[in-house]
C-alpha cells in the first residue's frame, strides 16, 4: 500500500491539504511547483457539484503570488449556473494569502462523432522514443518525480517534442481522475525547451490557459511546444498537448523574462 509520502497532497479534510515533499517547485525550495498544484485544483473542481453531463472545455490558471510549500486550502464556487454552459472557480490559498485561482467552463455533451477532427500533427508513441534526461538541470523535488521521453533530434532551444508521465498519485485520500493527474504534468511546458539557461535567465510564467476539443485519457502527457521571446521581457510558451491516442489540446503560457541578478 503507498503511503502520504508517496503521494504529492495528503487530504485533511474540509478543503485542506498538505503537500509533501514532491511538490517542491524548480524555482525555489519553499515553493510548490505550479504543475503539482495545477493538479490539485482540477481535482477540487472536479469534486465539486459534479456534472456528468457536462464535461471541461477551457481551464485558466492565474498566478497569484508564492505558491508556499504549506498547507493550503482549496475552495470552489460556481460563477454562471446553467443548464448546458457553466462557469465554475476554484481558488487555492497557502502561506495566508489566495495564490493560484482556476477558473473553467464545462459545456454541455452532444454528439459530434461523425464531423470530429484534430488539425494538431500526431507524436510518436511514447514507448517508442527513448528516455530523455534534459531536465536534469533543473531543481526541485517534483521534476524528479517525472519520467520524460523524447528524440533528442526533435529538440533544440524553444522547440520540441516532449513526452512525460508520474507514476505518483494526486492525493492520498481521496480518488483522482486521469484528468486532474494528466494537468498536474501541464505547467512542465514552459521548462522543456527554454530558450536560455535557467542558472542565467528567470522566465517563470503568470499563468496557463488549456483548451481542450476532447477529454485525455491514460499518464502520458505530450508536448510539440515551441517557446518565444520579446524584446522588452514578455514571453510565450505554446503547446500542442497530446495524449496516446492524439492532440486533444492547446496550453498557452504567458512568462515573464529577465536575467538573473
Amino acid at each position: 500500500m503507498p503511503t502520504d509520502e508517496d503521494h504529492y497532497y495528503v487530504a485533511l479534510g474540509d478543503g485542506r491539504y498538505q503537500p509533501t515533499r514532491h511538490t517542491q517547485g524548480a524555482w525555489s525550495e519553499h515553493e510548490q511547483h505550479m504543475a503539482a498544484i495545477t493538479g490539485l485544483l482540477v481535482h477540487a473542481l472536479e469534486r465539486h457539484d459534479p456534472r456528468p453531463d457536462l464535461q471541461w472545455a477551457r481551464l485558466t490558471f492565474d498566478i497569484l503570488g508564492v505558491i508556499h510549500l504549506s498547507e493550503t486550502t482549496i475552495r470552489t464556487t460556481t460563477i454562471r449556473p446553467g443548464r448546458t454552459i457553466e462557469l465554475v472557480e476554484a481558488v487555492a490559498s497557502a502561506g495566508g494569502r489566495d495564490v493560484v485561482r482556476l477558473s473553467a467552463w464545462r459545456l454541455t455533451r452532444t454528439d459530434t462523432s461523425s464531423v470530429a477532427v484534430a488539425e494538431a500533427p500526431l507524436l510518436p508513441d511514447p514507448e517508442s522514443v527513448p528516455v530523455w534526461d534534459g531536465m536534469d538541470h533543473w531543481g526541485g523535488n517534483f521534476l524528479q518525480t517525472l519520467e520524460f521521453r523524447a528524440e533528442p533530434g526533435h529538440l533544440r532551444p524553444g522547440r520540441g517534442q516532449v513526452w512525460v508521465r508520474s507514476g505518483r498519485p494526486l492525493v492520498a485520500g481521496e480518488e483522482s481522475t486521469d484528468l486532474a493527474r494528466w494537468c498536474g504534468l501541464l505547467d512542465v511546458a514552459n521548462g522543456i525547451v527554454g530558450r536560455q539557461s535557467p542558472s542565467e535567465w528567470l522566465f517563470p510564467n503568470v499563468d496557463l490557459t488549456l483548451h481542450l476539443h476532447r477529454a485525455p485519457t491514460g499518464p502520458w502527457a505530450g508536448f510539440d511546444t515551441q517557446v518565444s521571446w520579446g524584446p522588452t521581457g514578455i514571453g510565450q510558451s505554446s503547446s500542442a498537448v497530446h495524449d496516446v491516442e492524439g492532440p486533444v489540446g492547446t496550453v498557452e503560457q504567458s512568462l515573464t523574462v529577465r536575467p538573473r541578478p
